[in-house]
């Protein structure tokens, strides 16, 4: 049986005239996907019936998202000569979706996040799954091996997508290596941004923060899927290195943009709760220079309060009001405002081979670092 995605309601607030929809490109990756877990769901079956609401939950998780990865590595091929009807790369495309919902669905139960994109997280489905059919056991530990086993199973099908997207094998065989160095930053970013709040320290923090937000969203998010998409298109390496020079500041700036947002974010714009990521005590670089400019005392409350696992809502405002008065929010737009320009500066050099990229890439990058809240 196939199925369509259709957009949630946080999406369609999220994508007002996005340039995901240009070129159809967002119905094309949900083509993909959806031929894809047809396929899978089959295997699936064929084990155990048993197996049905792994699909579900799968096609639920990806009925949202804002395909920026898939728009990436699209513009990334069409900027290298890429042919833009070729289905082939389309498929390509997508298998960044299963990767970041793979991703997602780990990162969630790190942080133990309730929702995601506007519904209950994979974890917390799965808890509730077991507590409706009245199982055994503890439903808690149920819904987190449901959830690690299922990002698992994500993180093998982008593999397999990749593998058998219908582009020449050759193509694939280029562009794979440079998709296992994205796998292993982006879980080595997701293990530093762990260890950031366990292991504090005042030194370094707003280096370290960076150095989080390099490998755990900017190359992950803008740089490797646009070099990716050059790749299997046989991009020659001015334009891969272009690609870096653009990609990298652009990511940063989009991630800084998402840290304003998990701090003073709108529910219907996030799909998350407002003050998540300080419930989830996330050293951001947001927290880094707030905790670098705020007086002793408001240092010692941001300290003890973030993170705390009964943080209630005045505790959240008390947060929010300390790092608003350490002026930490203005610095991150301005350093956002400096990542955009110097994004753009290389993206104006880039020797891209179709002109339409570069105008796409232009309106992606505005998109992905617009102010939402």
């Amino acid at each position: 049986m196939s199925l369509a995605f259709p957009q949630s309601p946080v999406d369609v607030a999220r994508r007002p005239g996005s340039p995901v929809d240009e070129e159809r490109l967002r119905p094309r990756v949900d083509r993909a996907l959806a031929r894809f877990l047809d396929r899978q769901e089959a295997v699936l079956a064929a084990v155990s019936p048993q197996l049905a609401p792994v699909g579900d939950a799968v096609r639920e998780l990806l009925r949202g998202g804002k395909r920026l990865r898939p728009a990436f590595c699209y513009w990334g091929w069409r900027g290298a000569g890429g042919d833009g009807a070729d289905e082939g790369a389309i498929t390509a495309c997508a298998a960044l979706e299963l990767l970041q919902a793979g991703a997602l669905v780990h990162d969630d139960l790190i942080d133990r996040s309730d929702t995601r994109r506007g519904l209950p997280s994979v974890h917390r489905r799965f808890e509730a799954l077991h507590a409706e059919r009245g199982w055994r056991g503890d439903g808690a530990r149920y819904g987190t091996a449901s959830a690690v086993l299922l990002g698992d199973l994500l993180l093998a099908w982008c593999d397999e997508l990749l593998a058998d997207c219908g582009l020449d094998p050759a193509a694939v065989r280029r562009a794979k290596p440079l998709f296992d160095l994205m796998r292993t930053e982006v879980m080595a970013g997701q293990y530093l941004d762990l260890l950031e709040p366990a292991a504090p320290s005042p030194d370094g923090a707003v280096e370290r923060a960076r150095t989080v937000i390099h490998y755990k969203a900017a190359k992950y998010t803008v740089e490797r899927p646009l070099q990716l998409g050059g790749l299997l298109a046989a991009a020659d390496p001015a334009l891969t290195s272009a690609y870096a020079a653009f990609g990298l500041p652009l990511g940063e700036a989009f991630q800084l943009r998402d840290d304003l947002l998990g701090v003073y974010g709108d529910p219907v714009l996030t799909g998350k709760p407002a003050g998540d990521d300080l419930r989830e005590g996330k050293r951001t670089l947001l927290v880094a220079e707030a905790l670098e400019h705020c007086g002793s005392a408001d240092a010692r409350l941001l300290d003890d309060l973030l993170g705390a696992p009964d943080l209630d809502q005045p505790g959240l405002e008390l947060l929010r009001g300390v790092i608003t008065r350490s002026g930490a929010p203005q610095r991150v737009e301005a350093r956002i405002s400096r990542l955009l320009e110097e994004s753009l500066t290389a993206l104006d050099a880039a020797p891209l081979a179709d002109p339409t990229a570069r105008r796409m890439l232009h309106r992606l990058a505005a998109a992905a670092t617009a102010r939402r809240y």
